[in-house]
């Protein structure tokens, strides 16, 4: 994507269901688990850069031995280092104790990090905040072995301010109002009330309170646990979470707006954030990795027992389609296919903006996410070529000559790598015009393949807030003289904010936005822009069941194409000389293209969740406002 986005996050969950000592055996060693949750971490390394955390737990340890093991990075490779201190504590320990190298008991009793259960996640900072304490897992902490909770989640909550007062109404003192913090908060609640409970339970039978520590984390019901907590929650999320003695859970928003991914045979339980990294790192096919079911709870008992629990109602199926255009790995079967067709089903419409002249247009993509859509453009584009010259040969079959039909046939789809991205320019000047120049030469261009007389078809999977587009693209693209530039998105036009964890929470940060008010101020419709500022206000203190999104006015009054072409006259400069085109894939095509992932609330306003109205209104107050807040 030319426009820098970011996203939180990606999570990975490793249960070993054997002993220590058949990995050890099978495999080689007992660190067999980190080694895996190395490569799932680092397999996921797409979903975030700011920070990395790991944990494990140690199962049946003796009172007074240390069971619990975690450690964060927010430095710049966050993931290399997490595991650089843990293989260096490691070594450490195994160099000064060489008896531990065939001692497996000896290793899961004095190495930290080894264990049954382990928990990673990656992350990118969205609020801006890329402090260490920001950083998952998150950890409470208690002197009950149950109620210890390691939480991380790829998740952004609507309503955390309503979290944080039913933690007070509970008596709690949150020390900060995060989304994490409130979830892990009230998740502990109800799994210190479900301990005591149990602990009551086993009093009243007679056990002792060292007899009832096993038949508490034997009876502990963290489907009922997680019911509890979630009665509240408003947001797109797939939170996993770690409990002191070895139960664990991997529990998933209703409209699956987040996704999660599982696996499991006999030696192991695993989830991560996305299928491919299952399957590349276990080596295991595609129809072996299953979804957790929106709503539901993947939950491993300490024991092993591995269940599918419905906490929440699931609603209508929502995937965010942003996964499938930009975020997730390109190498998941589903989704390469999913970005190929993205590429062809937008072909009629870049035709009709070259004039049907394939022969005089080169066609290119902005790396590198876009590489896929791109070969499926191409290849649609090649379908029509062929479909031109068959057409061709039939209807002069009786007059065409040996030399006619080879110039026919050596007739091709031009393609080009015209964007080269350079290495990352530190733009370190900070006024204005300097920091231009900078931008202006993030990516180099390959000359000498355009000719004047040439189109200059270039592919990108969205155009989010257009900066990098005018400050940089379209202008190096212009040094090579075509006739017509036409910047192509293979998803539509980003037209609201999102609150479900990707970094889009301001609406005047959207091009598309932008480009709707230029036309209602062109068009004398700008009192609609008051309307919808009344209308929004006047429900600001509604239920979000009861709030409308009354943002979609803003784009009623137009074609998609009016706002496209309204794009392209603002993100060109007068200095331009060649004609600028903007194409967005339409929503009905995504679906097609996406099928299974129907989220689709940038586009449309079509929010999954009721707290994303009230998310959608509140960034259009604070935009009307001049508030430079974000809305959730």
């Amino acid at each position: 994507m030319s426009d820098a986005l970011k996203h939180e996050c990606g999570i990975a969950l490793v249960r070993l269901l054997k002993p220590l000592e058949f990995y050890k055996e099978k495999y080689g060693s007992a660190f067999y688990g980190i080694q895996k949750m190395y490569l799932m971490m680092e397999k996921q390394h797409n979903r975030g850069q700011d920070g990395a955390g790991f944990a494990s737990i140690k199962m049946d340890v003796e009172p007074g031995e240390r069971y619990i093991s975690r450690v964060r990075s927010n430095q710049s490779q966050p993931i290399q280092d997490v595991f650089t201190q843990i293989n260096e504590r490691i070594n450490e320990e195994m160099a000064n104790h060489p008896e531990y190298a065939d001692d497996v008991a000896a290793q899961k009793a004095n190495i930290p990090y080894i264990g049954e259960l382990f928990l990673g996640h990656v992350r990118y900072g969205t609020f801006g905040k890329n402090s260490i304490e920001s950083v998952h897992p998150f950890l409470r902490q208690s002197n009950w072995m149950h109620r210890n909770l390691i939480l991380a989640g790829n998740f952004n909550m609507t309503n955390v301010k309503e979290l944080f007062q039913n933690l007070v109404e509970l008596g709690q003192h949150p020390k900060e109002m995060a989304d994490t913090v409130t979830v892990m908060e009230k998740i502990g609640h109800f799994l210190d009330k479900e301990v005591m409970q149990l602990y009551q339970d086993c009093k009243a039978e007679g056990y002792s309170k060292q007899e009832a520590s096993p038949v508490i984390a034997e009876r502990l019901d963290v489907a009922k646990i997680l019911a509890r907590s979630a009665k509240n929650l408003d947001g797109g999320y797939a939170m996993a979470g770690l409990l002191g003695h070895g139960d664990a859970f991997v529990f998933r928003d209703p409209a699956g707006i987040r996704p999660a991914y599982y696996y499991q045979d006999d030696e192991i339980v695993v989830v991560a954030s996305e299928r491919p990294v299952i399957q590349t790192v276990f080596n295991v096919p595609f129809d072996k990795v299953n979804e957790i079911d929106p709503g539901s709870a993947l939950i491993i008992k300490k024991n092993g027992a591995v269940s599918m629990k419905e906490i929440l109602t699931p609603t209508v199926k929502k995937s965010c389609s942003f996964e499938r255009i930009y975020f997730s790995r390109g190498s998941d079967a589903e989704i390469y296919q999913e970005r190929k067709n993205l590429g062809k089903l937008i072909l009629p419409a870049v035709l009709n903006s070259i004039d049907q002249d394939t022969d005089n247009t080169v066609f290119s993509y902005i790396p590198n996410t876009a590489e896929t859509s791109f070969y499926g453009l191409v290849e649609a584009a090649q379908d029509f070529l062929n479909q031109r010259k068959n057409n061709y040969i039939l209807a002069n079959r009786n007059t065409l000559t040996a030399e006619t039909l080879q110039e026919l046939l050596a007739v091709k789809i031009r393609t080009e790598k015209v964007a080269i991205k350079d290495a990352k320019l530190r733009t370190f000047i900070t006024e204005d015009s300097s920091r231009d120049d900078l931008v202006a030469h993030v990516y180099d261009v390959t000359y000498g393949v355009i000719k004047p007389t040439d189109n200059l078809v270039i592919i990108d999977d969205s155009i989010v807030r257009g900066t990098t587009l005018k400050k940089s693209i379209i202008k190096m693209m212009d040094r090579l003289n075509p006739k017509r530039i036409v910047i192509v998105s293979s998803a539509p036009q980003i037209r609201f904010p999102d609150c479900y964890g990707i970094d889009m929470a301001k609406l005047e940060g959207l091009v598309a936005f932008r480009a709707a008010l230029e036309l209602l101020k062109e068009r004398n419709l700008y009192h609609i822009v008051d309307e919808v500022y009344a209308k929004c206000k006047a429900q600001e203190d509604f239920k979000d069941a009861d709030v409308v999104n009354y943002v979609t006015a803003i784009y009623e009054p137009f074609e998609p194409q009016e706002i496209s072409d309204k794009i392209a006259e603002m993100l060109s400069s007068p200095e331009i000389k060649a004609e600028v085109k903007i194409i967005f894939q339409t929503v009905e095509d995504l679906h097609i293209a996406c099928p299974k992932n129907l989220g689709d609330w940038y586009f449309t306003g079509d929010y999954p969740t009721a707290g994303g109205n009230r998310v959608v209104n509140r960034a259009f107050m604070n935009f009307y406002e001049g508030k430079d807040a974000r809305a959730y």
